[in-house]
């Protein structure tokens, strides 16, 4: 028994490796946000870590290796919260759209709000799996169950309504949610003065609006 408790213990992580790790999956969020995935290197992740890039292989694999593991790591955390949000909504009484919405949107609006900028780096990388086919699996894997669960939940309240244009909505949601919280700048310039915090009221109820719109019958 002795043996095998130790043998555990020597290949646990230690907490300079998992310091290690963090760090440069800190760094391939901020690379793969500014410059995407084929423009980045594991060079320059391994310069904005602070390692050598022997160290991001180590830890991270190949790009593509790493590019699914900095994805997976807040998207876990994701789809928690959202279920989480979802589960306590439900348990409160009967759910309209705007509710439902909400529970999918906010968790990360409060993230991007409050957890500092690999926050939003992270939105621009969701971005990149979103538009591009080549993630398919990865997008299937760590976000299309959750999804799923989020557009059962419309489709419930809208029974008439097309699979597909329930979906179609939710995914226009998707986009809407990455523009908020990543576009800021740009509506300050549009409006001419500073933008301001970032707030999920307005963007649930410009969702929400534009789901009903599409799925409710002329």
């Amino acid at each position: 028994m002795g043996k095998v408790v130790e043998e555990q213990r020597q290949r646990a992580p230690s907490k300079r490796s998992l310091q290690t790790r963090s760090r440069i999956l800190d760094a391939a969020e901020r690379i793969f946000a500014q410059r995407g995935f084929d423009a980045a290197t594991i060079r320059d992740i391994a310069t904005a870590a602070g390692v050598q890039a022997g160290l991001v292989h180590h830890h991270g694999g190949g790009k593509a290796a790493l590019f699914h593991q900095t994805v997976a790591r807040r998207a876990e955390e994701l789809s928690r919260l959202r279920l989480e949000a979802l589960e306590a909504r439900r348990a409160a009484g009967p759910m309209a759209l705007r509710d439902v919405v909400a529970c999918f949107l906010g968790p990360y609006v409060e993230r991007a709000r409050d957890g500092g900028p690999q926050w939003l780096a992270y939105a621009r990388l969701v971005a990149q799996v979103s538009a591009d086919p080549r993630w398919r699996a990865l997008a299937a894997e760590w976000f299309d169950p959750t999804a799923g669960r989020f557009i059962d939940e419309i489709a419930a309240l809208y029974p008439d309504a097309s699979r597909q244009a329930v979906a179609s909505g939710f995914v226009y949601s998707v986009a809407a949610m990455l523009a908020h919280v990543t576009s800021g700048w740009r509506v300050g310039a549009l409006a001419g003065e500073a933008a301001g915090e970032i707030q999920a009221e307005d963007l649930v109820a410009f969702c929400s609006a534009g789901i009903e719109a599409a799925l409710r019958p002329l």
